[in-house]
């Protein structure tokens, strides 16, 4: 037996479960290979920073998941997953982490043999952060009876509507974010360096909200200021924050691993008026965009109304306005499923969750006025009540 501390209701890693089973039953699927951590998480309860290192769990059509990872990791295994059958948490010997001499996947392969796996369809999550291409060739080399499929994304796809234990999680993570907010108000000033605010934005993330402890989160705080906000992905540094300059802020509040991100942008000092133009189309485009986030809409259906509203009031975007969150891991928040854009057929249906990210980049600087959002059978929820507009002060 185990001593396990999952973060939910054994029914309801038993109904993931056999949700999985039932697409991998549609595809012929014998055994699941799953490496995400956000998977792994998600159908059994697994939890540690370890994703540096080979790890999996296994689901087979028969049976409880089984976990598969390094041996100094098996406690954390026996802490968090939900299965209870000891035998289904199988440690590797340390000799195979970043061993150039063998592989960790050799491991694996004698596991699934022992199993009596090695003869069926195997799906792997081929394009995945955490499974690389000397990983599935050693698979290969090993598993010769095997017939291997890719089935990345067939858990992701599982996750997108959310239960209420989740959606107790990620309301919690709302609570957060609009704290972490709160403080960039509260604390930022012309002159202060950035790594400072940065510092006391990822406090507040970690400290929580309403009595709920923060968690980490998946992609650390986008904060660029001026020119920097031109670009999308830019982090900080320990430059000074100017009058005059805009700063947008993409964070995140977490609760057990579940994420709620959500943008805003900062201004010391007047807002040009190219700001205030950016602001109101944005506003407006999100409105109508909104209008579509209802059960029974198309994720373009957002898009499109999202884009031709924005146009008329003279703006382009020509990436995606969102895609689906929930339970991460670095490097992303979102799940790697759902994308609001034009051609994304999926049905938007009760309990999913998005971020609509309507952020524009301009010549000068970048504007991020971003919302979590609830799919639920009146229409859209927002999770956060943060006010929609450009801070300045």
């Amino acid at each position: 037996m185990t001593t396990t501390n999952p973060n939910f209701t054994d029914a309801e890693y038993e109904a993931r479960v056999a949700q999985t089973r039932a697409e991998m039953a549609k595809r012929g699927i014998d055994l699941l290979v799953i490496s995400d951590p956000s998977n792994m998480n998600w159908i059994s309860g697994y939890d540690g920073w370890s994703f540096y290192v080979h790890q999996a769990v296994l689901l087979p059509m028969e049976g409880e998941p089984v976990w598969w990872g390094r041996g100094i990791d098996e406690p954390g295994a026996r802490r968090t997953v939900f299965m209870k059958d000891g035998a289904n948490i199988v440690p590797y010997d340390d000799s195979y982490v970043q061993n150039p001499q063998k592989h960790t996947m050799e491991a694996l392969s004698s596991l699934i043999i022992d199993r009596g796996w090695h003869t069926g369809w195997i799906g792997v999550e081929m394009d995945n952060y955490y499974y690389s291409a000397a990983a599935h060739q050693t698979l290969l080399n090993h598993l010769g009876d095997a017939r291997f499929v890719d089935a990345t994304g067939l858990v992701n796809w599982q996750r997108l509507v959310k239960s209420e234990s989740e959606l107790l999680y990620m309301r919690r993570a709302a609570r957060i974010v609009e704290r972490m907010h709160q403080v960039i108000l509260d604390v930022a000033e012309p002159g202060m360096p950035k790594n400072m605010l940065v510092a006391e934005i990822t406090r507040a993330g970690i400290q929580g909200a309403d009595g709920q402890w923060g968690d980490y989160p998946a992609i650390v705080p986008m904060a660029p200021s001026g020119l920097d906000a031109t670009a999308a992905h830019l982090t900080w540094d320990d430059r000074p924050m100017r009058a005059g300059e805009a700063t947008f802020f993409e964070i995140a509040g977490v609760h057990r691993r579940y994420h709620c991100p959500q943008s805003r942008t900062l201004f010391f000092g007047t807002v040009p008026d190219l700001y205030r133009r950016a602001e109101e189309a944005v506003l407006e485009a999100t409105q109508a965009g909104l209008s579509y986030c209802r059960a029974g809409a198309r994720a373009e259906d957002v898009a499109i109304a999202f884009n031709v509203t924005l146009n008329k009031k003279g703006f382009e975007k020509d990436n995606r306005c969102g895609y689906s969150i929930g339970l991460s891991y670095p490097p992303d928040w979102g799940e790697r499923t759902l994308s609001l854009r034009s051609g994304a057929m999926t049905e938007l249906k009760p309990g999913m969750v998005l971020h609509f990210m309507p952020a524009l980049w301009l010549e000068d600087g970048g504007l991020e006025i971003t919302e979590p959002v609830l799919i639920t059978e009146n229409g859209p929820e927002l999770l956060c009540s943060t006010p929609q507009e450009i801070f300045v002060k």
